[in-house]
């Protein structure tokens, strides 16, 4: 490796051609990174104190040595961002200046003579940066001067539009520009195939500029050191459809999260979002591939599946819908699985009737527990292992046993739970356009479309409520609109938000447009209605809640086919009570004290759950959080995290890491009477969150 400090115009005046490699990453630079490096020019063009700006390094490979005869395209694996950026401010320069020379060397002529062309050479010898696939033909078009492609490069395009626009607000004053341009330094590093080993130098870069993607990572890895034509095979058979598939945009967006997707979905563990990459090379390793083809051949099945998925791109109609309908309830946890439901699915081992009814089942599953107040940190877990018990020869039943046996804050909540949360709890931050147009459309043949209407609170949102609304909800009217506000019963879609306004009910009602001549189902019956008030919007709230039964349907299988999975192994274990532990019996010391306790712990969230069991009381969301052993002099409580997690200032607890005990973690405390109870739920909290935080998705 040999690396020299240069200057930017002189080595790209040096230097034939460069060429970016298939696997390197499309350009990908943005308007705030160009910004930046314009400021930058400007400012060092302005101040005659600054002799240089360093832009950073150009590191290549020299596939052979120069000759007379024939020169080899230099191969760069980094810094085709800046030379590409360096390169379009340059054409847009040249553009400007015309004829001109503001500065020498600077006009139209030799800037592309200098650093755009070799003048002398025909085809894409011609030519000093040569990018990959959209992006090379944008810009040999822009320096061609020529009308850029149809399927233009939109990165390519809206950066030389943004420095044309910088260009022409200077003015004639554009010597500070070009005296930037020249003072801009670089580091000059030339790696020889033979002795140096360009994917661990390119691991190790820390470049200025715009991060890589872990799919930008992971494509060099795959690719980068392959001979020529295996690349080519590779990327054009491969990885290229795979980019054509997300498009320009989505593949930045998308491609990183399809990867972790499958990563989960392979290997049963979710992946940090930052070490995707990491997690991908040691998932090759392992698997101990002799070619890295079958790789790429099953990455881009399973990509195609996630644009149908994510990026609605599926062509039947019913799972189309089904998926819209995730995606607008974003139920991107689910994806791993979803994988290979759809994979099943195309290879013919799921049938198309069993694929729509698990879509809805997972969408009725998320729904319900959001309404519910579940916490949402299990789903992630929920879905990455949701495959393993999965019987494929009973696809579709053994889906629904096994959300039909969820156990605690990963259960599946039961019809009644589900009806009376809906009824009363606030919806409207609960993705309340989708919610409703589930509720509107379904039934329909004609569905409405979503962005055709708006959310409408029939109670309007104003506190200051007019007093033909006072007069409506009663001398209670504050209690009563803050209660109701928001819940089902009160909200409705509607295509005259604005005319609405906070009209009185019955000018809502009558009005050009009200309710009255609205076509919407949410709004059958509101015709009727005489005034709007709090039984009005229970009546309301009782009705729809009815049918979100019909949309969000929880499963139903009898306990004889839940027994055929082993699912009915909890409940044919022995069941312990409050009357098995002696200590906790009517009229014994500890009963007070435990009673007090129990009700403080099962409020902390109504996810909790409580569990008898021989030796001690369980209390658990995933797992338990406290185990509470009764004692004669009082209890004994088991705290399920690390002791040096614990924030414990009175040092009321031990650890207990290497002691056997009854219960679950390795912190023990003591509890003898009620004034310590305050403190002591303090640090059962901190258990608690802990198991929380540890069931959230990896960041």
């Amino acid at each position: 490796m040999k690396a020299t400090e240069a200057k930017l115009l002189g080595f790209l005046r040096q230097s034939p051609q460069f060429a970016i490699p298939i696997y390197q990453r499309t350009y990908s630079w943005t308007e705030e990174q160009c910004s930046q490096l314009w400021d930058d020019i400007v400012r060092a063009g302005k101040n005659e104190s600054i002799r240089a700006h360093f832009i950073g390094s150009i590191v290549y490979i020299q596939d052979s040595l120069f000759q007379v005869s024939a020169q080899s395209p230099l191969q760069v694996i980094d810094g085709q961002q800046r030379l590409t950026t360096v390169s379009l401010l340059i054409e847009a320069l040249a553009r400007h200046v015309g004829c001109s020379e503001p500065v020498e060397g600077f006009s139209a002529r030799k800037l592309r003579s200098y650093y755009l062309l070799n003048t002398l050479e025909d085809g894409e010898q011609r030519y000093k940066l040569i990018l990959t696939q959209t992006d090379k033909e944008t810009l040999l078009a822009l320096v061609d001067q020529q009308e850029t492609p149809q399927a233009n490069s939109l990165r390519i395009d809206e950066n030389f539009n943004y420095f044309e626009e910088r260009i022409k607000k200077l003015g004639g004053d554009i010597e500070p520009l070009c005296r930037g341009l020249d003072k801009l330094m670089l580091v000059d590093i030339s790696l020889n195939r033979d002795h140096d080993n360009p994917q661990l130098i390119f691991e190790s870069m820390n470049s200025t500029g715009l991060a890589l993607s872990q799919a930008d990572l992971i494509r060099n890895y795959v690719l980068m050191g392959l001979d020529r034509p295996h690349q080519e095979k590779l990327y054009s058979y491969q990885w290229r459809p795979m980019e054509l598939a997300f498009g320009q945009e989505a593949y930045g967006t998308h491609f990183d999260s399809f990867m972790r997707h499958y990563l989960t979905l392979k290997t049963g563990e979710i992946p940090n979002k930052k070490k995707v990459y990491e997690e991908f090379k040691r998932f090759v390793q392992r698997q101990g591939f002799a070619s890295i083809d079958p790789v790429l051949v099953e990455l881009r099945k399973f990509a195609d599946h996630y644009c149908a998925m994510a990026l609605d791109k599926e062509s039947e109609p019913r799972l189309a819908a089904a998926f819209r309908d995730l995606r607008d309830l974003r139920v991107d946890v689910a994806f791993p699985f979803l994988l290979e439901l759809y994979n099943d699915y195309a290879n013919g081992g799921l049938p198309l009737d069993d694929f729509v009814q698990a879509l809805r089942y997972i969408e009725s599953y998320v729904f319900r527990r959001a309404v519910c107040s579940v916490p949402a940190n299990s789903l992630n877990k929920t879905f990455a292992s949701f495959s393993r018990f999965v019987n494929k020869d009973r696809y579709l039943e053994s889906i629904l046993a096994y959300f039909q046996w969820l156990p605690s804050y990963r259960r599946f909540p039961k019809d009644e739970e589900f009806v009376r949360e809906i009824k009363q709890r606030d919806l409207y931050k609960n993705r309340a356009s989708y919610w409703l147009h589930r509720l509107e459309n379904h039934g329909r043949k004609e569905p409405v479309m979503a962005g055709e209407y708006t959310v409408e609170h029939i109670l309007p949102q104003n506190e200051n409520l007019s007093i033909a609304w006072q007069d409506a909800l009663g001398p209670d009217w504050q209690s009563v609109r803050e209660k109701w506000l928001h819940t089902l019963g009160n909200l409705t879609l509607t295509g005259y938000n604005s005319e609405y306004s906070d009209r009185p009910f019955a000018e809502k009602r009558d009005m050009k447009g009200g309710f009255g001549q609205s076509t919407l189902q949410l709004n059958q019956g509101l015709a009727q209605q005489g005034t709007w008030n709090e039984q009005t919007i229970q009546d309301r709230a009782a009705r729809l809640a009815n049918l979100a039964l019909e949309i969000w349907q929880a499963p139903l299988l009898s306990p004889d086919v839940l027994a055929n999975y082993g699912f009915h192994a909890r409940s044919g274990s022995k069941r312990y009570t409050i009357l098995d532990h002696q200590h906790l019996l009517e009229g014994k010391p500890t009963r007070q004290l435990f009673e007090k306790l129990r009700g403080e712990v099962c409020a902390i969230d109504n996810c909790v759950e409580e569990e008898f069991l021989k030796l001690y009381v369980a209390y658990k969301a995933e797992t338990n959080f406290v185990d509470v052993v009764p004692q004669a002099s009082g209890l004994r409580l088991s705290l399920n995290m690390k002791f040096h997690e614990l924030n414990d200032p009175r040092r009321m607890a031990e650890d207990v890491t290497k002691k056997g005990r009854w219960g679950n973690g390795d912190v023990e405390l003591k509890v003898a009477t009620l004034e310590e109870l305050p403190y002591v739920m303090n640090l059962v909290r901190q258990s608690f969150e802990r198991q929380m935080v540890d069931g959230e998705e990896q960041e």
